[in-house]
């Protein structure tokens, strides 16, 4: 699958680019400076720009030098351990969406089996309609359906727990 190009917008204006870039800078060692607050973590930045002989550096040079000394201090395997590419990243992605996506078609399939079983008791449909690869999933929802309404009638004390004639589930076997 070919590669597409992706193009940002160029901002033919210099002082409009230079405006632009001062703001985003500034946001970006923001953040960075949250960062490193809030998870109580060292790190730096080094911004070179067209508009500026030196780059900014962050926090502080010295402070920089020693946050980059450590890291090349690091044995190459530590250095590179949590660092993704675009691929790497695309597929951790789609196996996350996968898994989201298999937990809501399960979910569907619970939905769909109840309303069907909803509409057997309501005489909408009829039980010889429905699709039997489905039967491990029926028998769940009403499982599921059982407990909660025995649940419901003690507490409204309409079931004795002891007299296994209010159970509901006595009831449907």
């Amino acid at each position: 699958m070919p590669r597409r190009k992706v193009t940002l917008a160029y901002m033919s204006n210099k002082s409009e680019r230079k405006i632009s870039f001062n703001k985003r800078k500034k946001g970006l060692i923001k953040k960075a400076s949250e960062l490193c607050t809030l998870c109580a973590v060292d790190g730096c930045a080094i911004i070179y720009s067209p508009f500026e002989s030196q780059p900014e550096v962050w926090p502080s040079p010295e402070e920089t030098a020693s946050v980059l000394s450590r890291y090349n201090s690091l044995p190459e395997i530590e250095q590179t351990r949590y660092m993704t590419n675009l691929e790497s990243f695309t597929k951790q992605r789609l196996e996350k969406v996968k898994k989201v996506l298999h937990r809501l078609q399960i979910e569907n399939k619970r939905k769909e089996v109840k309303c069907f079983m909803y509409k057997c008791m309501a005489g909408i449909k009829k039980p010889e309609e429905f699709d039997m690869t489905n039967a491990d999933v029926m028998r769940s929802v009403m499982e599921e359906t059982t407990t909660a309404l025995n649940s419901r009638m003690r507490e409204l004390n309409i079931v004795d727990p002891n007299d296994p004639a209010t159970s509901v589930s006595q009831n449907l076997h």
